[in-house]
This record gives structure tokens, C-alpha cells and sequence, in this order.
């Protein structure tokens, strides 16, 4: 994703008890709010963070009503939870240490300083205990935050979370609006792109190139592509608005499967990076469903997958694809880094970073009842 500037990254501690208050009778009411204003909605915004995290540990919402009035957002966090800690029950799994760091990217503050508006990156890192095993998870989720000062104190009024994992960089229908194999392009601006990144170009990448049988697939090596970019851009690529598919090709690619270059954005499995200013990838390499259905279509050589029925069937490397609304048009694309005590997948991700988490994403506000997913094994040898 595009980083912002000027953002200010810090731990967050418990908040420092406010000062005494006398009685607020008229000539006390500035003397006491002055007393809480340096906390200020930074103050709030600790607070919040501090519950949310103590929520992280105990899979509950803690007691967010005297700071938090978003019904809406509560009943959505508070569904979350519950989901989760059904999840973790039915396999044994049991939340341990939880540490939750704020990094804010950017405040839009009204001239009376009454309402703030605050984007935050949430980086959260907790342990999980099953089985006499303890393995950490990591991800960084963002949510947008309206805050309001009443008297003295501010409060949240509005949070708003990132679903970014649900929304498509590109809209995969045809003109007509009907399902299609071929990719209707939208939005085609370069806007969504980083700014500063490198072209990468792949040598084997010529006119005329065909890829040679026997290349042995490298799954360390793409789970340790995985590990090592989780949380940041490699710049040797352009970086996507939406980057899951975009970052789980570049780890397929890393494990030394061969791009099969066409040329043309609807076929083929490549990417070239910019050429005379403008894009050059296939829709498979970035697209979520473009992906499935060149993993899901057979070859006999380059890329090659075998969609099996469950996710108890994946290797390290492998590849699974999140259809949120279960309409058959796939949105999120995640890759196999490592695996729970029962075996289990647990996968790295991008667009939301995510680092070993539970391969079902029923922490993602993107779930819902109607999640359909896809399991690629991808083949041993191109």
C-alpha cells in the first residue's frame, strides 16, 4: 500500500489518571477540563487501544460504553468475537500474550477542535497456545475514527474498519455486466500505484520463451519470500492499492514457478512491470479471481495447481482464494507459511498484512456466513 507520511508510531500505555476534579460548578468548568486536555482525544485514542487489546487476549468486548457510541460498530466487533472464540474453542486453541501498537497516518482536526477524524494502523501481536505448542500470529489492520470532545472529554463517536480484503482492485465481469472468463478493466488510472517503485524484469521473460519441464517448485523458498514481505513493499515491484494477489504471485514466482508470458493482460501467468509509463502484468498475476481460474484451469506445463477439498490437504506454498459473499467471484488470496499443532494451514497475506494467521479469516471483518473458499496444491514440479 502507499505509505503516508509524517506518521507518528508509538506503544500504548496505560493512560495516566486524570488529575482530581473539584465540584464543576460554573467557575470550575475550564479549570477542569484544562486539567484533562492534555490527554486530549490522544488520550481517547489510548484508552481505546488499551481495551481493544485486552479484547485480543479475552475474545470479549470490554466495557467500551462510557468511550465508544457506535452501536453499529459494537455489534459488529462483538460478532467478530464471538465467532472467534467458538473458532479457537472447536481446535483447542488458547489466546496467550497480546500486544497492540498504533501507528496514526493521518488526523483531520475542525477548527474548534471539537471533531477529530483519525486513520490508524493497528499492528497487533499475540501467541496462541494448543497443544503444548505456542506460535505467534501478527497483522496490521486499519480503522478510521471520529472522535467528538463533550466538555471536557472526548469521545468515539464512529469506527469504521478497513475492508479492503473484500474490495477488488479490479471488477472481474464482462461489458454486459454478466459473468465471463475474460476481465472487464476498470479504473485503469495508475493512481493506486506506489509511487517510487522499480521495474522489475524477468530475464527469462523473451520473445519465444518456453518454459523447460522438471523445475522443481522451491516452497521454502516461496514461504520465506512470504515471511520476509508480509509487512512491507518489495520495491522491485509496483505496489497495489489492493496487493494480496499481486504479493502471493511474487512469492509463487520467488519459489521458482515460471511465468508463462503472453503478452496480453487476459491470458497467461507474467508480470513485466512498467513499460513506457504504463502497467504491464496479467490480470492472473494481481486478480484475485483471474488467479483461481488459471490455477483451476489445466496444463501441462508453467504454473500448475490441483484444487483439493480441504484445507487439511495444503503443503507449505500452496494457495487459498476468499469469496466473501459466496457469488463464485473470488476477492482475497492468501499463501501457506506455516501450520497450527493439528496441522492446520496458517497463511501470510498483504492489503491487510498478516503473518501465520488462521487460514478461515474469521478475525476479518470481511467474513461472512456465506465465505466459500478455494485450496490450491500447487504442483511439485513446472
Amino acid at each position: 500500500m502507499p505509505r503516508a507520511g509524517n506518521k507518528t508510531k508509538r506503544t500504548v500505555k496505560r493512560p495516566a489518571s486524570p488529575k482530581p476534579q473539584a465540584s464543576i460548578g460554573s467557575t470550575d468548568r475550564r479549570a477542569a477540563a484544562a486539567a484533562i486536555e492534555p490527554e486530549g482525544w490522544k488520550g481517547a485514542l489510548r484508552q481505546y487501544v488499551r481495551l481493544y487489546n485486552q479484547a485480543e487476549i479475552d475474545r470479549y468486548a470490554p466495557a467500551f460504553e462510557t468511550l465508544l457510541q457506535d452501536p453499529d460498530h459494537m455489534a459488529r466487533y462483538g460478532a467478530k468475537l464471538a465467532r472467534l472464540k467458538e473458532a479457537e474453542l472447536l481446535r483447542g486453541a488458547i489466546p496467550g500474550k497480546s500486544e497492540t501498537k498504533v501507528e496514526i497516518e493521518r488526523v483531520s482536526e475542525s477548527a474548534s477542535g471539537r471533531e477529530v477524524v483519525v486513520l490508524l494502523k493497528l499492528h497487533i501481536s499475540r501467541t496462541v497456545e494448543q497443544l503444548g505448542r505456542t506460535y505467534a500470529e501478527y497483522r496490521a489492520e486499519r480503522e478510521r475514527i471520529w472522535l467528538s470532545r463533550d466538555g471536557g472529554e472526548y469521545r468515539i463517536t464512529r469506527i469504521e474498519p478497513s475492508l479492503s480484503e473484500r474490495r477488488p482492485r479490479y471488477a472481474l465481469r464482462s461489458p454486459s455486466g454478466t459473468e465471463a472468463d475474460g476481465f472487464f478493466e476498470e479504473d485503469v488510472d495508475g493512481a493506486a500505484f506506489a509511487t517510487g517503485s522499480k521495474p522489475f524484469i524477468n530475464y527469462d521473460v523473451l520473445s519465444g520463451f518456453k518454459p523447460s519441464r522438471g523445475i522443481r517448485y522451491r516452497r521454502d523458498l516461496a514461504a520465506e519470500y512470504a515471511d520476509r514481505w508480509w509487512n512491507e513493499a518489495n520495491p522491485a515491484y509496483e505496489n497495489f492499492e489492493v496487493n494480496c494477489t499481486n504479493y502471493v504471485s511474487q512469492c509463487l514466482f520467488a519459489g521458482q514457478a515460471p511465468m508463462n508470458y503472453t503478452g496480453k493482460r487476459d491470458s497467461g501467468w507474467w508480470y513485466k512491470g512498467r513499460v513506457g509509463g504504463r502497467e504491464s502484468w496479467s490480470y492472473s498475476w494481481a486478480v484475485s479471481n483471474a488467479l483461481q481460474i488459471y490455477l483451476g484451469a489445466p496444463r501441462r506445463v508453467g504454473l500448475r495447481a490441483m484444487a483439493v477439498e480441504s484445507a487439511s490437504e495444503l503443503a507449505l506454498g500452496d494457495v487459498i482464494m476468499y469469496d466473501w459473499s459466496g457469488d463464485g467471484r473470488f476477492q482475497h488470496s492468501t499463501i501457506v507459511t506455516a501450520f497450527d499443532a493439528s496441522g492446520m494451514p496458517l497463511v501470510n497475506a498483504n492489503t491487510v498484512p498478516s503473518r501465520h494467521r488462521y487460514w478461515d479469516y474469521k478475525d476479518s471483518y470481511a467474513w461472512t456466513e456465506q465465505t466459500r473458499y478455494r485450496f490450491f496444491h500447487i504442483a511439485d514440479e513446472f
